[in-house]
Formats: structure tokens, sequence, C-alpha cells
């Protein structure tokens, strides 16, 4: 085998184990991952989208089996994203004969996502405390104003997904515990997965159509994470969460500061 595609596979295997053992989503690793093997921003994330919607599916199904997913918050949320998808597609689709503009936009755009989503990594635990202080025995906002917060954060991540194949994860999971802090952490955690499959199996699909995919690289990433999920979500709790998160937060910071 090649060391190129060793190397993909030992990828895989990285960020899959990562995933499972911490929860952190796999695109604000593994596209940079990709930039580092040379890969072009535009690929890379085109690459991602499909990686990470293969890769969700299969925690949609374990999350269903659960009963951990709210699939009316999903459903608010696919409301705002889907065309919020489609309509960065067709931007993008705008700058696809400038490659390197194309490049470029991406590429900074996923570094300002990255440091956002190592602060979100970083402060999780006090953000979600915070807004579980916020809560309280009265909802804040109306059933139709809570429905239409919901696809306005859809919108946000939509876009930003789409860009970048980051904010899905960290920041989507914070932004939901926000408005809904009664929502127990794995329901939480189902209805984010849920919404990330149909998202990034969206974006994914309309960035190959415009070539921005590589679908050898693809096949090589999932030979490794599958495996390495596995392994990861059978250690997950071994390491203290007091380590991980700060070492997590401070790798992400760094590659989205030099990606900036």
């Amino acid at each position: 085998m090649e060391f190129g595609v060793l190397g993909f596979v030992i990828a895989g295997l990285l960020v899959g184990f990562v995933v499972g053992m911490t929860g952190v989503g796999g695109g604000s690793l593994m596209t940079p991952i990709l930039l580092w093997f040379g890969v072009s921003p535009a690929a890379a994330v085109g690459t991602d989208l499909l990686y990470a919607a293969i890769t969700k599916a299969g925690g949609v199904w374990v999350h269903q089996k659960n009963r951990n997913i709210d699939w009316r918050v999903t459903g608010w949320l696919s409301l705002g994203s889907l065309p919020a998808a489609a309509l960065m597609l067709w931007v993008l689709k705008g700058l696809h004969g400038d490659q390197d503009a194309l490049n470029a936009v991406i590429k900074q755009s996923l570094g300002i996502v990255l440091v956002f989503t190592a602060l979100a990594v970083l402060f999780k635990k006090r953000l979600l405390a915070f807004a579980a202080r916020l809560s309280g025995p009265t909802p804040r906002l109306s059933p139709r104003g809570l429905n239409a917060l919901t696809v306005v954060v859809g919108l946000v991540l939509g876009a930003m997904v789409t860009l970048t194949s980051i904010g899905a994860g960290a920041l989507g999971t914070v932004a939901l515990f926000f408005l809904y802090p009664l929502l127990t952490t794995r329901r939480l955690v189902g209805t984010e997965i849920a919404h990330a499959v149909p998202l990034t199996l969206v974006a994914g699909l309309g960035h190959a159509g415009m070539g921005n995919m590589d679908w050898t690289i693809l096949a090589y990433l999932l030979m490794g994470s599958l495996p390495g999920i596995y392994l990861g979500s059978n250690l997950s709790g071994r390491v203290p969460d007091s380590v991980l998160r700060p070492c997590m937060a401070v790798m992400l910071a760094t590659i989205g500061y030099k990606l900036i």
C-alpha cells in the first residue's frame, strides 16, 4: 500500500478515534488534516462533508433506537439549514470559475470557524451551565418564537457548514442548549446528529456536483474511521474530560489562527 493511501487511512482512524472518545465533530479535525495532506480547500470541504454524512448516519440509527432524537426540533433546524446550504452552494458556484478566490474564501472562513469551535469546546461546560441558569420553570419564548429562532440557528449552521464543513457539532450543540435548556444532553446530541446528516449530505452532494470531491480519498478515510469510532467509543471516559478538552481547544485554535 502506498504511503499516501496509508496516511489517509490512518487519518480516518485517528479522527474516528477522537470523535468516538470526545464527541467533538470530525470536520474540525478532518478538514485541516486534508489541507495538510495537500488537498485543496474546496476539495477538502466537499470530501469531509460526505465523510460526515456517512459516518453520522450510523449514529442516527443508534440514537433513534434509543429514542434520543427530537424530530420536531430537527425539522425546524432543517427548515433553515437546507435552504441556506442551497444558497451558499449557489454563491460558491459563482466563485467556481476562479479557483484561487474560492479556495481563499474557504480557507479564511475555515480559520475563523475553527477559532470559534475551539472556544466552544474549551468553555462548553460553562456555557451549558450558564444556559441552565437562564432556564426557569416557565418558557422564555412562545412556541412560535422558539420555532422561528430555531430556523434562524439552522440558517446560520447551514451556511457555515456548507462553506467550511465545520460547525454542526460543537457550535450547533451549544446553540441548541441555549434554545432548549430542558432537553437532556443525550437527546440534544441525538437531535444535532439527526440534523447534521441531511445537511452534510445536501452540502456534500452540491460540492461533488461542482467537482469539489475526491471519492478515492473518501473511501480511504472511511476505511480508517469506522474502526476508529468503535475503538474510541469503547475508551470514552477513560481519559479525563478536563485534560481532553483544553488540549483539543488549543489544537483547533492554533490551526484556525494559522489558516487566518
